[in-house]
């Protein structure tokens, strides 16, 4: 690959970044790229906030990039003092650039490159009062960030990917999240190591089945840590899950609509268990 050093120049430690072509911008592009994500374990998040919180949580930031004409704000010349005390690059960029890097024609003025940060399932040790979300197969990456963004809000412990699921690392999940993604601890897995888990964790399985015999509201979900088992868009749960849960719920529907979209079904269930657990604190 041929360097365009003509289009890169340092200004103390920020590099000025004009053209297009320039490597690191076609880096920075690949990460649209699950592939590319997934070699460099690496993400972009887009907008100041989202990058101030990722910052404040702790996230490893590889990259800042900003606009130039937003370069004497102060949370952005914060943003870029943190990111070179870490050892990251900082990318002083044309509007173009940015536009091209995000894919968008009105694009956020700063962008930040980040290391994706996983939990181990094994470390999760749930206590009771907590609350779970785990996700067979979740395909949609908008049900995926408004189910992260809604578990935080509800405050859920953490968020299980089960099987083969969409990338919460995704622009367009992260997006979804609305800065939740830096929130909320994640965890991917197979059913088997899943099902494993269930065993020694001592929490319990509720899981969401049109054919649940059991209304939500009526579940106690008080007893242990709660996982909320929530099945794939369009097949819903397997019978080996389903038959692993401890509870199978319905959520009672009127009208015409025979099924709630999978983020708005997790919500109502979030917010079910919150209630309860919200309900036993104002005893004690």
């Amino acid at each position: 690959m041929s360097h365009d050093h003509s289009a890169t120049r340092r200004v103390g430690q920020v590099k000025e970044v004009t053209s297009l072509s320039n490597p690191i911008v076609k880096d920075i592009k690949a990460l649209s790229d699950k592939k590319h994500r997934d070699e460099t374990r690496s993400f972009m998040a887009e907008g100041l906030k989202l990058v101030i919180d990722a910052l404040e949580l702790g996230f490893e930031i590889r990259t800042l990039v900003y606009a130039k004409n937003v370069k004497e704000k102060p949370q952005v010349v914060q943003c870029a003092t943190k990111t070179v005390a870490r050892g990251g690059l900082v990318l002083e960029v044309s509007e173009k650039v940015l536009s091209s890097i995000t894919r968008r024609d009105n694009p956020q003025m700063v962008v930040g490159i980040f290391t994706q940060r996983w939990t181990p399932l094994r470390e999760l040790k749930p206590k009771t009062g907590e609350t779970y979300v785990a996700l067979d197969r979740v395909r949609d990456p908008g049900n995926l960030g408004t189910i992260i963004r809604t578990a935080d809000a509800a405050g859920a412990s953490g968020v299980i990917l089960v099987g083969e699921a969409t990338d919460p690392f995704s622009m367009e999940t992260v997006r979804a999240t609305m800065g939740s993604v830096f929130a909320m601890p994640l965890v991917k897995t197979n059913v088997a190591d899943f099902l494993a888990w269930k065993k020694t964790a001592g929490v319990e399985v509720v899981a969401t089945h049109l054919a649940g015999a059991v209304d939500y509201r009526t579940i106690d979900y008080r007893k242990k840590p709660v996982v909320l088992l929530m099945g794939n868009e369009q097949s819903g749960l397997p019978d080996e899950l389903a038959r692993a849960a401890d509870a199978l719920a319905r959520i009672p529907q009127a009208g015409r609509a025979d099924s709630l979209n999978l983020a708005i079904a997790t919500g109502v269930m979030l917010f079910e268990a919150r209630r309860h657990l919200l309900t036993l604190e104002a005893r004690a």
